[in-house]
């Protein structure tokens, strides 16, 4: 049987983005003789965080969150199936330690990604457009169509508005190992952020402070360098019990927990913060009399940055003084996360898509964003109608077998309806 040309041929699914969620959707449609899926990418490769790679740096979730275990434990493209054919799973056995390297965990994803044959990298996708009851996704290579689109494009890193089109050679995190070197060579660095990547960035610089002899300051709008909540009542949160409640709540309240719920998700690991304690402590009994030459400040937002003769004066305000200060570095790494920008090859689909009051996606229980509920699905970027969930991964194999069941119409892979033992509404 001669196959249909590519610009004929409506495939059921086209995944756009291949980050860790849509390479997931991508691992479990692949047994699936009656779901005719594909998945583009624009990037040669996969590629997760490498900027990110740090010495001992890890996952902050165990290693059944992985990309297709909590679908189906049965998969050959789990994290022990990668560990078995590596050579590593007694050794990651006899570790007894769940939480996989992020190197690891990287490598983990390029591996299977090298297994699926629906995965096409070096992809750009310009446009997408809705024609004849499917999605027209026109890329260089040619038109590919689709009775579904799930988008996976994933968060860029965000530059508070001060330092955009600032000058100089500041950092975002995302750059930092890439970057690393030329880093050191400054007279002095500021980290300006706070969360897990602040605390890991900061803890690897000071402990080779010594050796390069930089002056190093970590200055957080937060109150303090909050712990990520991780006790187990707290973790049933990522559940589909609360995505049920979360998601019934009106619009006003939900933007204003995903304020609060940032704690849940972009706090640090608890074992880091004492790490740091216990390595100041260390670099001070050392350096006798003469301090170490780091700060550590809380409380300060950022509020104006200039950039001239080789430095940065950035300006903070101590919020609960009410009071102004400035900071003088030649090195600035900013630590201020990521955020989701709609993709522009959107553009023609607007009106076919859901937006709330805010202008953000108006994301379904579903996972849908458009006008059919069942049309377009939205991978991650949903803190704000599906709370903590939505960036976890382990919920994103939930997640997809959710979107599968949608596109086929029936549920392949078991959904599970309820799993904690905590009532979040009454």
């Amino acid at each position: 049987m001669t196959a249909l040309p590519e610009s004929s041929r409506i495939h059921d699914l086209v995944g756009i983005g291949l980050g860790p969620f849509n390479l997931g959707l991508a691992c479990l449609t692949e047994p699936i003789a009656e779901l005719d899926a594909v998945f583009l990418e624009s990037k040669p490769d996969f590629e997760w965080h490498a900027g990110m790679f740090l010495d001992g740096a890890h996952l902050q979730t165990p290693f059944m969150s992985d990309l297709v275990t909590l679908a189906d434990p049965t998969s050959p493209y789990s994290f022990l199936n990668y560990l078995k054919e590596k050579g590593r799973l007694y050794s990651f056995y006899i570790r007894e330690n769940f939480y996989p390297l992020r190197v690891e965990y990287d490598d983990y994803c390029r591996w299977a990604a090298g297994k699926l044959s629906c995965v096409r990298f070096g992809t750009t996708v310009t446009e997408v457009s809705y024609e004849d009851d499917v999605y027209v996704v026109q890329t260089a290579a040619g038109e590919l169509r689709a009775r579904h689109l799930v988008l996976g494009t994933g968060t860029v890193p965000y530059l508070p508005e001060s330092c955009r089109d600032l000058g100089g050679d500041l950092l975002h995190t995302s750059q930092y190992m890439h970057r690393k070197e030329e880093l050191q060579g400054k007279k002095s660095i500021t980290v300006v952020g706070s969360g897990q990547s602040a605390a890991e960035i900061y803890y690897e610089l000071l402990s080779e402070i010594d050796v390069h002899g930089y002056q190093l300051n970590w200055v957080t709008r937060s109150p303090r360098f909050f712990p990520l909540e991780y006790t187990k009542l707290t973790l049933e949160m990522t559940s589909p019990d609360y995505i049920d409640y979360f998601r019934a709540l009106p619009e006003e309240t939900r933007y204003r927990l995903e304020k609060q719920q940032k704690g849940l998700f972009k706090g640090i690991n608890s074992d880091l913060i004492d790490a740091i304690f216990d390595l100041l402590y260390q670099k001070n009994v050392a350096s006798g009399d003469r301090p170490v030459p780091t700060r550590l400040l809380t409380n300060s937002s950022l509020h104006s940055a200039r950039y001239g003769e080789g430095a940065y004066t950035l300006g903070f305000r101590q919020d609960e003084q009410g009071k102004d200060f400035e900071i003088r570095t030649e090195g600035l790494v900013l630590a201020t996360g990521y955020h989701y920008a709609p993709p522009a090859f959107l553009a023609p689909l607007r009106e076919r898509l859901r937006f709330d009051g805010h202008g953000r996606f108006d994301v379904a229980r579903n996972y849908s964003i458009d006008v059919t509920g069942r049309g377009v699905f939205l991978q991650n970027a949903g803190v704000h109608t599906h709370s903590i969930t939505s960036p976890d991964l382990g919920m994103g194999p939930y997640r997809n077998a959710s979107i599968i069941r949608e596109v086929l119409g029936s549920e392949y892979y078991p959904v599970e309806k309820s799993i904690a033992f905590q009532e979040f509404a009454v």
